[in-house]
């Protein structure tokens, strides 16, 4: 009697703990872009409820994810906010070949707190730095961080960027940025329409015309040494479900 109660509740343990050894057997780690972030928080949860396989999240900079992988950090799946930071790994090797696709677009908006009474209407020698007055616009770095750039690309091509290069928070990523207009450190700042919609303590002052900058678009890659697990985790944001959910979140989906 003993011995049979004692072989029951081995494989009742057993049967609890086939799945967690299934999940972390099959676990990946995804690294994303900041703009990401509540999306892929969503997908990944859903994959891994309805598939056993563990997804590891880490959002930052499409330039420092970049550059993590190159230093060796562990990731299976690459997906950048731009097409320059997929390049520079590709590049030097570190991307499976023929595993890269472009997924999303976006749109670069002008943001406030939300009770802000700024009303801007964007266009040619529109006058930002008469609304920034003494203050400053937070966007992220125009050196590394895709949104820096193409809202410097845009500012340049409206002729007002050496109006207000000098008085950029040049954030770490576009939440970083996004995060100091909610607070209401400064007056104004420079995201994606994606993260705009994910704070209501922003409004969007006005959409950057698309033609002023290069357009935003969002590579997903498996790296070189990806788990055989990633590319179904890939193929499943390509697919029906990734392409509700981007879209649910504002992204524009790519065919």
């Amino acid at each position: 009697m003993l011995r049979r109660v004692l072989l029951a509740t081995l494989i009742a343990l057993l049967a609890c703990t086939a799945p967690a050894v299934a999940a972390a057997a099959g676990s990946i780690t995804v690294y994303g872009a900041a703009s990401l972030t509540d999306v892929l928080q969503e997908l990944a949860a859903t994959y891994t409820s309805t598939r056993g396989v563990g997804v590891k999240l880490s959002f930052a900079a499409s330039s420092a994810l970049a550059r993590q992988i190159e230093a060796g950090s562990r990731a299976d799946v690459f997906f950048s906010a731009d097409q320059e930071w997929m390049d520079y790994l590709e590049q030097r090797g570190l991307l499976r070949a023929g595993s890269r696709h472009d997924v999303l677009g976006n749109r670069l908006v002008l943001v406030a707190p939300a009770d802000s009474r700024i009303t801007l209407k964007i266009g040619p020698k529109f006058p930002l730095r008469a609304a920034l007055g003494n203050e400053r616009l937070a966007t992220g770095d125009p050196d590394m961080v895709p949104v820096g750039r193409y809202a410097r690309a845009a500012l340049t091509r409206l002729g007002v960027w050496d109006e207000v290069a000098d008085r950029l928070v040049r954030a770490e990523n576009v939440r970083s940025a996004l995060t100091f207009v909610a607070r209401g450190e400064v007056p104004l700042g420079i995201v994606y329409a994606t993260d705009a919609r994910a704070d209501p303590k922003v409004r969007v002052v006005d959409t950057f015309p698309a033609a002023s900058h290069p357009a935003i678009s969002y590579p997903v890659a498996l790296t070189r040494d990806a788990a055989p697990a990633a590319a179904a985790f890939v193929d499943y944001l390509r697919g029906p479900a990734g392409r509700a959910a981007f879209a649910k979140y504002g992204f524009t989906v790519l065919p």
